[in-house]
């Protein structure tokens, strides 16, 4: 299907929140007219060809404007993240401006190194110069998320830079007075001939996605990030998906189980569950349940009170239509029934929380147990502060479980177990593993972040987002010594050429390399 169709721009319509049913808005987010989305597009790929980013010193000079467009404008990010999300001060400098700085300065420290390395030499290349050499892609596309506004857009675009790309920027028109403020501060800190920002919603996301692009970088959801694929099909170009999916929590049967609440906990509460990682849902060893689910209510009140609808730190859903779906999971729970907790509804039993405020767009931290896998709540992303609560008998039966079920982005594990840590760790499939804590991998910029599967492709963060917008060059300078070596390769050929062939350029097996792990025969065992 051609995101120029009627029914691409319908799906993508259906998928995608809208901004009129946002929180009001304090600042208005001009939409790009559709006519100049191809002249705009145009403009960024004509400096790619000028040569213009190909200097490293001008990437450098962008990141250090970059870092003080973020460093002189944070209590103004601050406020637009407030806005649309009700997001804490530092909850949005912890989560969006440190991480989006430490990017920078992270890149800057290392940039010159990543540009080019050496390769490994055969003794037939002894002379010769090896590199890797990482060549810009061209003109890049990057679509953010509205759940992170700051994070999730500029993040990528810091590696973007920094491989020498030109960038096409498009953030979600949902977090609008985030993305007003971000078009704003772009176009008066960097270079506006190689990065613009392009703002709209369905009409304006589909034509930008007309457009040829050398890499498109998309976070989001699995729906949209497939229509995003068939639209970069129709020119090769690669992309990056960023999505999600329900991240499993395990609590087993040997852990810390107070530290063990609380982390859970705060990852579910953070940003009030609209994030891509935060724990989906729990499968609970039978010998934590009871203690498990107390343990959460003792911890929550630690955190925010007696009433966390009064709590500075707790935030908002971010609409009218994401706080219905959400609401909607609460009203088909049924409340804790009194003469037995063992009384079967498929949809979950609300034990803790289930308060909305529909003025608010108030959603209080809510779990459910006694829930049927089948249960809408377990089969959809809930990206809320809900949290379903599921028995299990044994680590078996949360690894099959898990693989029951499309690959997760993230998957959590408590344990002190050897056993239960070695199970999760080889017998599942992740985008990231996190052993005895939520969502902090997200902060290591050495380690790679991205789904697998459903939950997305490709991984960024640190010198991997550099790599997603670079291309590999191989470069090998000959040099005419030996040239007598030559004749080896010229015809006419005989053995014992190729002999002398195979001595140079061969693969030299190291110790047991090629021996058995085991002394009996396949027809052995």
């Amino acid at each position: 299907v051609s995101t120029q169709s009627t029914g691409a721009k319908q799906n993508l319509s259906k998928s995608l929140p809208f901004s009129s049913s946002a929180r009001s808005s304090v600042m208005a987010l001009t939409y790009t007219p559709i006519d100049e989305i191809p002249k705009m597009v145009q403009k960024v790929r004509d400096t790619f060809k000028s040569e213009k980013t190909l200097d490293v010193d001008f990437r450098k000079n962008q990141l250090r404007a970059f870092y003080r467009m973020i460093d002189e404008n944070t209590d103004q990010l601050i406020q637009t993240v407030h806005q649309d999300l009700h997001k804490p001060k530092h909850e949005t400098l912890g989560t969006e401006i440190l991480l989006t700085k430490n990017e920078i300065l992270h890149t800057l420290n290392h940039l010159s190194s990543w540009i080019t390395s050496s390769a490994e030499k055969k003794l037939a290349n002894i002379n010769d110069e090896l590199i890797v050499k990482h060549d810009p892609l061209g003109t890049v596309l990057i679509i953010g998320a509205w759940n992170y506004p700051i994070l999730l857009v500029l993040q990528p675009l810091v590696g973007a830079i920094a491989a020498g790309n030109t960038v096409v920027i498009k953030p979600s028109e949902v977090s609008a007075n985030t993305a007003a403020k971000i078009t704003e501060l772009i176009t008066r800190y960097l270079d506006p001939e190689c990065y613009t920002v392009i703002n709209g919603a369905v009409e304006e996301t589909t034509s930008v996605l007309e457009q040829r692009f050398d890499h498109i970088f998309y976070t989001g959801n699995s729906t949209v990030g497939k229509i995003v694929m068939r639209a970069a099909s129709n020119f090769l170009t690669p992309v990056t998906l960023e999505l999600g999916g329900k991240s499993p929590t395990i609590i087993d049967h040997k852990v810390d189980l107070k530290i063990a609440t609380r982390r859970v906990l705060w990852g579910k509460c953070l940003n009030s569950g609209q994030t891509c990682i935060a724990p989906d849902y729990v499968l609970c060893h039978t010998s934590q349940y009871e203690k498990f689910i107390a343990e959460l209510q003792v911890a929550h009140e630690e955190f925010y009170g007696a009433n966390s609808q009064t709590h500075p730190d707790y935030g908002r859903i971010i609409n009218q239509r994401q706080f219905q779906r959400l609401r909607g999971y609460i009203n088909e729970a049924q409340n804790e029934p009194a003469a037995s907790t063992e009384a079967q509804n498929p949809n979950g039993t609300i034990v803790f929380g289930g308060k909305t405020d529909e003025g608010e767009l108030y959603i209080s931290f809510t779990v459910v147990t006694n829930i049927s896998p089948e249960a809408p709540l377990m089969q959809n992303e809930i990206f809320g502060p809900i949290l379903p609560v599921i028995k299990i008998e044994n680590i078996d039966e949360a690894v099959r479980f898990i693989n029951s079920r499309e690959k997760p982005l993230a998957l959590y594990l408590f344990s002190q177990d050897k056993h239960s840590i070695e199970a999760i760790t080889n017998r599942t499939s992740s985008g990231g593993l996190v052993i005895n804590d939520t969502m902090l991998h997200l902060s290591v910029p050495s380690l790679p972040f991205g789904g697998v599967g459903n939950s997305g492709m490709g991984n960024y963060h640190g010198k991997r987002t550099f790599e997603t917008f670079s291309h590999k060059k191989a470069v090998m300078r000959r040099s005419f010594a030996f040239s007598q070596l030559d004749g080896l390769r010229y015809p006419p050929l005989s053995d014992k050429k190729f002999s002398w062939l195979e001595f140079l350029l061969g693969e030299k097996a190291s110790w047991g390399s090629l021996s058995s792990s085991s002394s009996s025969s396949p027809s052995e065992k």
